[in-house]
């Protein structure tokens, strides 16, 4: 039998291992193919399910969200599966948090999906904003086939994130300013629906992270570009609340929550109307606009953050 061959010369030995290594090719193949799709079908099947509830108050300023993963359809057995439970329901807490969060509205005209989306803030921050969550102890269902936990965002950080620390707006400057008293906040109210400036119709305030504020002459009173490098440490930009904390049986009439943030003696303004192009800029009076802009000492109000909004009950949660 021939072992080597030179070009054009028959070699029976080598044909015959070349047959064999076909033959055990095709056999791995004809193997491996039912195996693949095995898997396959396996990782299909158990597809983790997850749902997720959120809720948004703009009164607590918070994100309450409730997160549960089916156990059972995940093929994970307790108690030997549970540190890949824990696992699976932390990672699916950013898949399913994030589109809430790119939902939270910014101002008037955008969303912070829409800054992600145009590339002013990296998607990352969203996620560093989620991860900031303060999270409940993950708990199991009494047929321990779901395992669930509690998430509470705080959108104080969000929105000092979000803000910067630039005073990037000049506020509006009196030549001549009237003697004014000074106040300890200021609160406006704007409980029902109000004439939406340049339209023929009324809408509610509608909450949102930066709101701003304008006098009926239309003179830009306020926006977070007034607002003091480090404000957010303590106090969102602005904060909302019902109708209910402003006749409480206290001295100043005021709740508690409300009084920590406005003092006990603030500048009460009816709003006007709305403004934006969705109504989330309350409009006061240009007498209501001078009394704020007339004191060094009234203007800090604003650069402190020390402003609430009285808002319609139904405006102030919202399942998201």
């Amino acid at each position: 039998m021939e072992i080597y061959t030179a070009a054009g010369l028959s070699c029976p030995a080598l044909k015959a291992d070349n047959k064999i290594m076909a033959f055990i090719q095709r056999n791995i193949r004809a193997a491996v193919i039912p195996f693949v799709l095995f898997v396959c079908v396996s990782l299909e099947a158990r597809e983790i399910k997850s749902s997720v509830i959120c809720s948004l108050d703009w009164e607590q300023m918070r994100i309450d969200a409730e997160l549960s993963v089916d156990l059972a359809a995940a093929g994970i057995r307790l108690p030997s599966g549970r540190t890949q439970a824990e696992e699976i329901l932390f990672s699916h807490y950013f898949d399913r948090v994030r589109p809430f969060i790119l939902s939270i509205r910014l101002d008037s005209s955008s969303l912070i999906g829409d800054l992600v989306e145009s590339g002013e803030i990296s998607p990352a921050l969203v996620d560093a904003l989620a991860s900031q969550a303060s999270r409940q102890a993950p708990k199991y269902s009494l047929d321990f086939q779901t395992i669930g936990s509690g998430y509470v965002i705080d959108l104080k950080n969000v929105s000092s994130k979000l803000a910067g620390h630039k005073q990037n707006t000049r506020m509006t400057r009196v030549i001549n300013p009237p003697p004014v008293a000074e106040y300890t906040g200021i609160i406006i109210i704007a409980q029902d629906k109000l004439p939406v400036h340049g339209r023929k119709d009324s809408e509610e305030l509608l909450p949102c992270l930066f709101p701003k504020i304008w006098d009926t002459e239309m003179n830009l009173i306020y926006d977070k570009g007034m607002t003091k490098p480090g404000w957010a440490a303590d106090f969102a930009m602005v904060h909302y609340t019902s109708v209910d904390s402003i006749f409480q049986d206290t001295p100043s009439g005021l709740s508690l929550a409300l009084q920590e943030i406005v003092g006990n003696r603030p500048l009460r303004i009816i709003a006007r109307g709305v403004f934006g192009i969705n109504p989330t800029d309350p409009v006061i009076d240009r007498v209501d606009a001078l009394t704020i802009i007339s004191s060094e000492a009234n203007k800090q109000l604003l650069s402190e953050g020390r402003v609430a909004f009285i808002a319609p009950a139904a405006v102030l949660s919202k399942d998201l």
